[in-house]
């Protein structure tokens, strides 16, 4: 797709990730031996290449980059974006690996179901062979008032709920993190109300930002970005990117979020990025960029106003800002 207006957020293409990121990477090839059902739960070929250590999905990266989303600013280095994540499932600190390398991705089945005509439930290798995997170059905006510059890979969240067939009482789309104490510590802390859950719309899902990630950095997602398949919505605030989804739901109750019930006077469900609306104990007007250090103005909606503000124009009365 051809964007020939430049965007508020856009960046020349020279400006985008540096070009080494991507050497020595195997390109995309025709997926050999894929299972015969979409509803099947085993995986496409994995079973070799994870014996020997390898990803089985690795032959999939670097995608394509989709050139009509890109930035305002340099990507974040990977060291610097791969070391600062919030993953309460295994600390509150930071720092979240190796910690997060005990979760096992693999078999990962990726379920979708309540009110949809085509329930499934199939293994992560085989949905993501079939779904139209790119790279987007996205800002990430944290509550915390501190932000980033990515290279997700992934697909459209409105390519998995299609596929399941929303019935027409649906109104929101729920998704939990996994649920093991036994891999994950913060998962024992019983203040904390496990699982993490989060949810969207279905008018929100199906907006192209919202992007199902499958990899970042033109390789598969590691444990602590939220593997092996995390929410990307960069209007909103970085909470409502749920990690290590499984698993989906459609309903048509709205549902109470992790933080929402955790502490609903400062986290709501709309979670969009709004300058002018400050945090109970903090200010949203600026944000502090990693890597640099440098500090910029927040934009409304991350700066993705143009694709996203029709979705609030007739919620004036609701609580759209985090």
């Amino acid at each position: 797709m051809l964007i020939k207006a430049r965007r508020g957020w856009e960046i020349p293409e020279g400006e985008a990730t540096p070009e080494q990121v991507f050497l020595d990477r195997r390109r995309f090839v025709a997926a050999l031996g894929l299972g015969a059902g979409i509803a099947g739960t085993g995986l496409a070929g994995g079973t070799a290449a994870q014996a020997q250590g390898r990803d089985p999905t690795a032959d999939l990266y670097p995608a394509k980059r989709n050139e009509a989303f890109r930035l305002d600013r340099e990507v974040t280095p990977e060291k610097v974006s791969a070391e600062y994540n919030n993953y309460y499932e295994f600390s509150t600190s930071k720092a979240v690996t190796p910690a997060s390398d005990a979760l096992k991705t693999r078999p990962w089945t990726v379920k979708i179901g309540g009110l949809v005509e085509a329930p499934m439930e199939v293994g992560f290798d085989d949905l993501i062979r079939r779904m139209p995997l790119e790279e987007r170059l996205y800002r990430m905006r944290c509550v915390e008032a501190w932000s980033m510059a990515v290279p997700w890979t992934g697909f459209p969240l409105r390519a998995l709920v299609d596929m399941a067939k929303p019935t027409s009482a649906a109104k929101y789309v729920v998704m939990q993190t996994f649920h093991d104490k036994a891999v994950a510590p913060g998962q024992k802390q019983f203040w904390y109300p496990w699982p993490y859950t989060e949810g969207l719309t279905i008018d929100e899902a199906r907006n192209d930002l919202a992007l199902l990630v499958t990899g970042v950095y033109g390789k598969p997602l590691p444990n602590q970005f939220g593997a092996p398949l995390r929410l990307a919505v960069p209007w909103k605030s970085g909470f409502k990117s749920v990690k290590a989804i499984n698993p989906n739901t459609i309903t048509a109750e709205r549902p109470k979020t992790f933080w929402e019930e955790l502490q609903a006077s400062e986290y709501g469900f709309w979670a969009n990025v709004n300058p002018a609306v400050p945090h109970p104990r903090w200010s949203q007007a600026e944000e502090r960029i990693l890597g640099t250090g440098d500090r910029r103005p927040t934009l409304l909606f991350n700066g993705y106003g143009e694709q996203v503000a029709e979705l609030y124009k007739d919620l004036q009365k609701e609580r759209l800002w985090a």
